[in-house]
């Protein structure tokens, strides 16, 4: 297929504005809705349990925002604020346990399973299926339903089912892998209309109070409130889809983005302690929304680790029509005419380099590569063309497909920074350049020197100790 691979930002913004005409590639939305939802591709040829109910990773247009904005609005991120704090100070108090038991008063543990696991308990799904985080290997008891995921994702791996995504023929092929995935959408399926209902419950008893205590909570309390038009309501089926893509995107990316922070702080040992002194300034360890946000170098250096460290590194569209894309330069063609557009035509791809537009030197300088957390204080004034959504970089996308939960993940993931490093010191437990990074879903973090042992990001932990 032919195609297009741009990291001009004018080029970008006409692409990712223009979602009708650019929407995702058809072997792109198969295999992304076998993990995420059914979508039409999964039911047609698979016999999905919910028809056309994809995730909203997987839908296009005017159904992938519209009735979900009201769910994430900042208003409701703000009262899931003190959830973000509990829980991470379950995980801190965790830790402090391990330090206060060791000899040395050093905890070595691998701290992204932790953080997955902490993401997990926030969304929502980890209370209702008996997962109570231990001290213990916090994966050693997986649920049903993230074993169901597992298979899911391993099932949904490999040349195979890449293939199949780009030849629809294959799709027609029966195999134990698709067998596997179709149980595991079932059991998904079924749990989810339980995660529902106990919801509804929990929001009918809490109705005076009010809180949420999760994320499926809140979406279930603000569909049901008074304010939203009919026309805007989430029906059953489509909530009940969206429980892998909560698992996706709810969790994955901020266990991912959290670890990598983690790994970032602990490359500069002057940067962790600048910002503990900042965390340590404010005097309680339950801060409010707006108190977190008001930390500037806190907010620095997650930028800086999403701009780094962008879960997902690439985004691939398809044009639908004839189509003329504006570029920031004029340049001259091959043909010897000077433009300032490139012309497209209906079908070819168009692919996105994310990473690369976040660490392109003639945008951010020669450092660009370089984890700098103050360069956040004066940015380049060429960065306030690049259409991002948030932050002049474009880690959540920007247009009708941007993240919709963006600023969900930027809460939690300040909440559980705040909370850890202002309690502990982090050490990388293996050298630096011994880190690599592995794609599935997200950018994990592994250890090239003990790739046998997956995705892992092990660190000596210590109590903060003051005078």
């Amino acid at each position: 297929m032919p195609g297009l691979l741009t990291v001009d930002p004018k080029a970008v913004n006409h692409i990712l504005q223009n979602a009708y005409s650019y929407p995702k590639p058809d072997g792109t939305r198969y295999n992304l809705g076998r993990m995420v939802g059914p979508g039409i591709y999964y039911d047609c040829f698979h016999g999905a349990v919910s028809q056309n109910v994809p995730g909203i990773l997987v839908v296009e247009g005017h159904q992938h925002k519209g009735r979900w904005n009201p769910a994430f609005a900042t208003s409701h991120i703000k009262e899931l604020s003190t959830t973000f704090l509990d829980k991470a100070i379950q995980l801190r108090d965790i830790f402090a346990s391990g330090c206060a038991t060791s000899a040395d008063g050093a905890f070595r543990t691998d701290v992204f399973p932790w953080l997955s696991k902490l993401s997990l308990d926030i969304i929502g799904l980890t209370e209702r299926f008996q997962l109570p985080i231990q001290l213990s290997e916090p994966q050693q008891h997986p649920s049903e339903l993230i074993t169901a995921f597992d298979q899911v994702i391993l099932s949904g791996s490999g040349l195979f089912r890449l293939l199949q995504g780009w030849i629809p023929i294959l799709r027609l092929v029966p195999t134990e892998e698709g067998r596997t995935m179709r149980n595991a959408q079932v059991t998904m399926s079924r749990i989810g209309r339980s995660i529902l209902q106990e919801s509804r419950a929990f929001s009918n008893e809490k109705q005076s109070t009010g809180l949420p205590r999760d994320l499926l909570s809140l979406l279930v309390r603000a569909n049901m409130s008074t304010d939203i038009p009919e026309s805007q309501r989430i029906s059953d089926e489509d909530v009940i889809a969206q429980v892998p893509t909560f698992l996706v995107a709810g969790h994955e990316t901020t266990a991912a983005a959290v670890s990598w922070a983690l790994f970032s702080v602990t490359e500069r040992s002057d940067i962790q302690a600048k910002l503990r002194t900042e965390i340590l300034s404010v005097a309680t360890e339950s801060p409010t929304f707006d108190e977190l946000n008001a930390l500037p170098y806190l907010d620095m250096v997650l930028k800086e680790t999403l701009r780094l460290h962008a879960p997902v590194t690439s985004t691939a569209r398809v044009a639908t029509k004839d189509d003329l894309i504006p570029v920031s330069k004029h340049f001259r063609h091959t043909d010897g005419v000077t433009r300032d557009y490139i012309g497209i035509k209906k079908g070819e791809a168009v692919i996105i380099p994310l990473r690369l537009m976040n660490i392109d030197t003639a945008i951010w300088g020669d450092d660009a590569e370089v984890f700098k957390p103050e360069r956040w204080e004066n940015l380049p004034s060429v960065t306030s063309a690049i259409p991002g959504v948030w932050g002049n970089m474009m880690t959540f996308l920007s247009g009708p497909r941007s993240c919709i939960g963006y600023r969900f993940a930027l809460a939690e993931a300040k909440a559980i920074l705040f909370t850890l490093l202002r309690a502990f010191e982090f050490e990388l437990a293996v050298p630096h350049d011994d880190v690599g990074k592995k794609a599935h879903i997200v950018d994990r973090p592994y250890v090239k020197s003990d790739e046998a042992a997956g995705y892992q990001l092990p660190m000596i932990v210590r109590a903060v100790t003051y005078p």
